[in-house]
């Protein structure tokens, strides 16, 4: 330890590298614990935002026309075991996925026949799916759209596959099932954790 101080203290440069290798440490770790604060404030200030589209004459019709776009809210998800509700939007792109939770574009609209597919956060921008990892067999998922609500039960265990593996949300239309994907392990985007579930209850169309 004195040497080190000695060191410092002979060589000015080493102490002004020290000093900014410091500052950059402290901005670093305030960034990292941050930035999910941050994203969390934004996507619940754009969930009020969306949740108020969502009930609009406007969006239902759009909706029947399937001409919804990218970021256009598309159905509330309803996890009663872990206590959320949010607005789900149409699309996974990073900007459509800001809103916390986006429907593959390719899948089929939700409570239709087919695999119903939807992406979302476990950790930033509302985090919605933190904890899908707790759903058991028989636990339950509402969607509730602009024209009608309908009623998943989870079939099996949750799972891990890779991000590549897109036969996880390939559409069957001989079925009626949600498929839920995330971020797995929590904070980072290495693999992907699946929920699974099939239609047991359908309450729609509304007016």
């Amino acid at each position: 330890m004195d040497v080190l101080v000695g060191y410092l203290r002979a060589h000015k440069w080493a102490r002004r590298g020290l000093s900014v290798s410091s500052v950059t440490m402290v901005l670093v770790a305030v960034g990292l614990i941050g930035y999910p604060v941050l994203t969390n404030v934004y996507g619940d200030r754009l969930q009020d935002r969306l949740g108020k589209q969502l009930s609009s004459k406007d969006l239902a019709d759009r909706y029947r026309q399937r001409s919804l776009g990218d970021g256009d809210p598309l159905t509330d998800i309803r996890i009663p075991k872990l206590g959320v509700s949010t607005t789900v939007v149409e699309g996974t792109s990073a900007g459509a996925l800001r809103a916390g939770a986006g429907h593959y574009p390719k899948s089929p609209l939700p409570c239709e026949s087919g695999n119903v597919a939807i992406a979302g956060h476990r950790t930033t921008y509302g985090k919605p799916f933190a904890d899908v990892d707790r759903l058991a067999v028989g636990d339950t998922i509402d969607l509730k759209t602009p024209v009608g609500s309908c009623t998943y039960q989870v079939s099996k265990p949750h799972f891990v596959t890779q991000p590549d593996d897109w036969s996880v949300v390939a559409n069957n239309p001989a079925n009626r099932t949600l498929t839920l994907t995330t971020c797995h392990p929590k904070g980072s985007a290495r693999q992907r954790l699946v929920v699974q579930a099939t239609l047991v209850d359908w309450r729609g169309p509304t007016a």
